[in-house]
């Protein structure tokens, strides 16, 4: 079982300090420990009004990448110590990002801007610039919405850095594997995993039973086709023999392709679609984006 640094008489004790202390309704509260692993700060302040975040000392930067993200506007309440006493402070976020954690204790963030739901399909203007070439935003609410993402599901993700972002922001308590072969590939996306404060994404260079041993086991897995895929599918049957696919081609040959080899892993319930986005143009002509296919099928 996994160590808690704050227990349920903790998490009783500072809920009562900030009852007696703030006018805020309790039943409103996310609360957050990251203390604990594959626990999401940002994504979780960015989308709940008030959060009572539990965090240990060492945290340097915390709130300058809460203000790097945009949530400098946010309120934050909090006191001296790491005890549910004494008097209770405030600040504006952008007001503390030259501040740290220097006790482990609660602090309480409210985001009058919340938004409550998520918005799948985030612009490519707030992923970080690099070598990554991002599927459109378009497209990937679509993928998104075929692989059926709980919050606390295992995803494996294979050269679809996006993907892999939302699918750590939907999946908040689960775990995400993302795989990028290119060296300059997994810098950005591990800009991308600090910039959202992911902190349930594992990034290996390739798929094998050494790189996969250790690791949590996926239920859904999304590939980018390529020359290694079936290796990639080989693998990872061994790792959960009813594993989900989805797989990504911008190659007609490829697609026609994938659902035979599908059979021949036992992949069954089968589904290929192919999508297509226009966008007008300033000069008033459409503009077509890639249009890929998704296959997609269970062991």
């Amino acid at each position: 079982m996994e160590k808690q640094m704050f227990n349920n008489s903790h998490i009783l004790a500072w809920l009562q300090y900030y009852a007696e202390n703030t006018d805020i309704d309790l039943q409103k509260i996310k609360i957050l420990d990251i203390t604990r692993k594959n626990r999401n700060l940002i994504p979780t302040v960015e989308s709940n009004e008030a959060v009572l975040v539990f965090t240990e000392a060492g945290h340097q930067d915390i709130f300058y990448r809460m203000w790097n993200a945009g949530l400098g506007d946010c309120v934050v309440w909090y006191n001296e110590g790491s005890e549910p006493s004494g008097a209770i402070l405030t600040n504006k976020l952008c007001d503390m990002i030259n501040r740290g954690i220097n006790a482990s204790a609660a602090m309480l963030i409210l985001n009058s801007n919340a938004r409550t739901t998520y918005k799948v399909g985030m612009e490519n203007s707030r992923f970080s610039r690099g070598s990554i070439r991002y599927v459109g935003s378009e497209i990937r609410a679509v993928i998104l919405n075929k692989m059926h993402i709980s919050l606390r599901d295992t995803v494996c993700v294979v050269s679809g850095a996006s993907i892999a972002v939302e699918s750590a922001i939907i999946a908040a308590e689960g775990e995400v594997i993302a795989v990028e072969y290119s060296a300059s590939d997994r810098r950005t996306l591990e800009e991308n995993v600090d910039r959202f404060g992911l902190g349930n994404v594992t990034i290996i260079d390739h798929i094998d039973d050494r790189t996969m041993e250790g690791l949590p086991v996926p239920s859904i897995a999304m590939l980018v086709a390529s020359a290694s895929m079936e290796q990639e599918i080989q693998c990872l049957l061994r790792v959960n023999p009813h594993m989900e696919f989805i797989i990504y081609t911008l190659d007609f040959r490829c697609a026609a392709s994938i659902p035979t080899l599908f059979e021949q892993y036992g992949i069954g319930g089968t589904e290929v679609i192919q999508m297509a986005v226009s966008r007008l143009s300033p000069k008033n002509t459409f503009v077509d984006e890639p249009a890929p296919w998704l296959i997609s099928g269970k062991a």
